[in-house]
This record gives structure tokens, sequence and C-alpha cells, in this order.
């Protein structure tokens, strides 16, 4: 134990303990993130721990793709986990203010990709998409995830989180005009079996993850593992 004569002051420790910080680069924050902090910054909680959960997911992987990273929040956990992680969007403008703004971040590559329409040229080992399946058009789910699949080496992973259809009565008016292709546990196990012969599913409430009773779940996580020997085929 110090005696007193060699134990610090509080000021000296807390001086110690936080110049550093003072001194690093302070980052301006995304536009979704923005809206997040000033309207509803619990919200941010539940994004990140969201993709917290995927990064233990993919932890070891070496080629990570997120499609639809949005304003780039999450990406600085998976870049910790990741030896390249690309950021794949359909709007230019997030990816543009993303490779500026997260430009610290060297294992980062933004690919401006509708995958509505064509498949990135790439080949990973695991992919993610948080609250993006929701937004598509019905018509369009299968092509959409056939041109993720096409990107997987054949021991991928891909994970599929989104909020559950039994608590879109709870959603705020904005979030639910924006909803269009919402998935139950069943419906979402589903879509993802149709492309791997190993499907997990897990529920979300706030931050907490669980395989509780499916319909009081607010959030829904589907990994799927083991590619079908048709799944890059499905259309």
């Amino acid at each position: 134990m110090k005696s007193a004569k060699t134990r610090k002051s509080a000021q000296k420790a807390y001086k110690e303990g936080t110049d550093y910080q003072f001194d690093t680069q302070e980052l301006k924050l995304g536009p979704w993130t923005s809206y997040s902090l000033i309207n509803d910054p619990k919200h941010m909680c539940f994004v990140l721990s969201r993709y917290k959960f995927c990064a233990k997911m993919l932890e070891g992987k070496k080629r990570v793709m997120e499609i639809g990273s949005g304003d780039g929040f999450g990406l600085p956990i998976i870049a910790q986990t990741a030896k390249k992680v690309y950021a794949v969007d359909w709007d230019k403008r997030l990816l543009r203010n993303n490779a500026k703004r997260l430009r610290h971040i060297k294992n980062v590559e933004y690919l401006n990709v509708d995958l509505n329409k064509t498949s990135p040229d790439l080949r990973v080992d695991g992919a993610f998409l948080i609250d993006v399946i929701e937004h598509l058009e019905p018509k369009n789910e299968n092509v959409f995830i056939s041109n993720i699949v096409r990107c997987l080496n054949v021991n991928g992973v891909l994970i599929i989180g989104t909020p559950n259809i039994a608590a879109s009565r709870h959603a705020t008016p904005r979030s639910r005009v924006q909803h269009i292709n919402l998935k139950s546990m069943q419906t979402l196990r589903q879509t993802m079996e149709k492309y791997f012969e190993n499907v997990f599913m897990f529920g979300m409430n706030d931050e907490v993850l669980h395989t509780g009773f499916a319909p009081m779940c607010h959030y829904l996580w589907a990994v799927g593992a083991g590619l079908r020997s048709n799944a890059k085929k499905v259309i």
C-alpha cells in the first residue's frame, strides 16, 4: 500500500488520466446520428449494441461487408474486429461523407452499389445488414439477398437484423412509413433458410440479446452459416 507521501493527489491523477483525451481530434457525427443525438439520444445505444453483436459474431473474419452502412456510426466497431471492411451503400452522399469523417480508419473501403440491381465483385468471409431489409420492396428481396450471397465464401456468414413486425404498432410515424418489408421471426427464418443450411435466431429488446418469446422481441436477428448448394442461384 502506498504511503501518503507517494500517493498522487486527485488533481494530478485526473490530469494524467485525461490530458491525452483533450489532445485527441474531435470527430463530427453523420446526419442520421446527429438527428438521433438531438431528438432521441437513447436510440444511439440501441444502434451501437447491434453493431457490437455483429462484431462479436464476425470476430476473427478477415474480410467483412456491411450492406447499408448509412452514416457509418457503427463502422469503427466492426473495423476493430475485421482486417478489412467493405462499407456498401446506394447513397453516394453518405459514402463520401463517411470517407471524409472516418478517414482515420484505414481498413474500411467504401463502395457505391445498389444491390437491388447488381453484386459487387468481392469475396468476403462475412456480411451483415442492420435495419435494411425492412426498407426493401418485397419483390426485390430475393435479388437483393442473392447479390449479397454471391459475395460470400463457401463458409461465409450472413447476419440480418430488423425490427419485429409484432412491434410495428409501437413504431413512430417516421419509421412506419419506411418499413415496407417487416418480418416476424418465422418469416425471417424462412427467408434465410433459402440460402443457408444453418440459421440461428435471436431476439433483442433495447440492448439486451436473448432467445425469449418471439412476439415480445422488439428486434430480430438471423445468423446464417453453411451455404446451400443452390444458394447463389436463388432468385
